[in-house]
């Protein structure tokens, strides 16, 4: 049995006389054409970043209510806490993962559930991902997100070897992209594999520039990969540059094989901390977009001489 909490309590506006209607009726029909026209725009062709070729993307433009297309992505179902002790039951229901007007909407939702795998949680989200329908190894993976934040409140962008199965995790390699633990102006960028995982990572973290938050406009983050070679960005920035030469000696380098994408929302952890009074529910991960491009030059890094590393040093994490 899964039990919601109780919506809030709203109250009741006054009437609105005839000319306010009409003026609100007009307004409602102004933002549903400029919503469909940037829907209509979006559902064109990407333009390429120079140097770049798409070779992947979900836009998100399937219909409302829409779970993520399973032509492109799979669910990861179940509460079994994903080595991090997590307080959420992942499912494949629209109520926690579905599009909307052309954005995917991820929702972590505070309910008592028990899925298939007989484990109840306190709460529930998704877990999205490319397994067995796409990977890639190199190029530039990307995606536009708005992300929530509060305690307790883990938002990810990753990628995961899809050599997971015969070389289990550390040394299929992981790529992480963004993850945010509840404070709105820092990012995580971080890379796992054998000998460098967990208390071990090889981590970076990205304060956003004064006035910028992740949970007040969308932002883009993105991982430029090539052999011995990752760049990790957000918008114009560059947050990291990792080679073989980041390793710890003797360890070698787990990121020369196709990776697949995945998409989440934990809540609690080892790392956030678990939610508490301050944190509010349901919470919203939003993806405009997810792209993959290759680059034009096969042998080229697709460095970015114009932007400047601004990193500091980062408390290390766990696998997601």
């Amino acid at each position: 049995m899964t039990t919601i909490e109780p919506p809030s309590t709203h109250s009741i506006s006054a009437l609105r006389r005839p000319g306010q209607l009409r003026t609100l009726t007009r307004a409602c029909l102004a933002f549903s054409l400029l919503a469909g026209f940037a829907a209509a725009l979006k559902a064109q062709s990407p333009p390429n970043p120079q140097g770049w070729t798409l070779t992947w993307s979900d836009e998100f433009n399937g219909p409302n209510g829409a779970s993520p297309d399973p032509k492109k992505w799979n669910f990861d179902i179940g509460g079994s806490g994903y080595g991090n002790h997590e307080l959420e039951s992942y499912t494949n229901r629209p109520v926690n993962a579905h599009q909307q007007d052309g954005h995917l909407i991820i929702a972590a939702i505070k309910e008592t559930h028990t899925g298939p795998d007989g484990i109840t949680q306190p709460y529930t989200s998704a877990r999205i991902l490319t397994k067995g329908l796409f990977s890639e190894p190199y190029g530039r993976f990307e995606a536009r997100m708005k992300l929530p934040t509060g305690k307790g409140i883990w938002p990810a962008f990753w990628l995961l070897g899809s050599n997971i199965e015969s070389d289990p995790w550390p040394e299929c390699g992981e790529i992480d992209i963004m993850e945010n633990i509840g404070d709105p102006t820092q990012i995580y960028s971080t890379l796992h594999g054998p000998g460098y995982s967990r208390d071990h990572s090889i981590p970076a973290r990205f304060t956003l520039p004064a006035g910028e938050a992740v949970n007040t406009a969308f932002h883009l983050y993105s991982v430029e990969w090539a052999p011995n070679d990752i760049k990790f960005f957000i918008d114009d920035h560059l947050i990291t540059h990792r080679t073989p030469a980041d390793l710890p000696p003797g360890s070698h380098w787990a990121f020369d094989h196709p990776f697949f994408i995945i998409l989440n929302l934990a809540t609690g952890g080892d790392w956030p901390g678990n939610p508490d009074q301050t944190t509010t529910f349901p919470q919203q991960m939003v993806v405009d977009y997810v792209r993959v491009y290759k680059p034009n030059n096969a042998n080229s890094s697709q460095a970015k001489p114009t932007q400047r590393p601004l990193v500091t040093a980062a408390a290390p994490k766990p696998l997601q």
